[in-house]
């Protein structure tokens, strides 16, 4: 199941590699959804979760904006546009993922995110997303324990 995840998410990372490719240059009548399903069916032999690629491609661009407003602040010498095209996919996948997909472990999500970034990014890519992804994933944990009472009540 494992390994079959990591497949989907190459085939994820593909897909969402090309959309920003195609839209950042403007190309008309952009089929997103034909576009994934080409991309899944060059794998539909070996995929057997394609539900997951579609829920993780359709994720990442319902919320693309509200991805990459955490991902700037944290990379702040970097402004989106010039972090490399797959290191941004990479790093929306990851974002997601430590957001909204709570059936798979934080460290797992992270150390998928840098396998990727290993494969598919330049040579100092994975660290970069490592960086990203440890300042994100404690971002998120703090966010997600109930505050602490100010009152002075003990």
């Amino acid at each position: 199941m494992a390994s079959n995840r990591h497949l989907g998410r190459i085939v994820a990372l593909q897909t969402l590699y090309e959309l920003d490719f195609r839209t950042e240059v403007e190309e008309k009548d952009l089929d997103k959804k034909a576009v994934l399903k080409r991309n899944i069916d060059r794998y539909s032999e070996v995929v057997d979760d394609q539900e997951f690629i579609s829920a993780l491609v359709d994720g990442v661009l319902s919320r693309q904006d509200e991805l990459d407003g955490i991902i700037q602040p944290i990379a702040p010498e970097w402004p989106l546009a010039q972090i490399a095209r797959i290191d941004r996919a990479v790093l929306r996948i990851g974002v997601y993922e430590l957001l909204y997909n709570q059936s798979v472990p934080s460290k797992v999500v992270i150390n998928e995110a840098v396998e990727l970034a290993k494969s598919f990014g330049a040579d100092n890519s994975s660290k970069f997303v490592n960086g990203v992804l440890g300042t994100a994933y404690k971002q998120v944990e703090k966010d997600s324990k109930p505050a602490k009472s100010t009152t002075g009540k003990k």
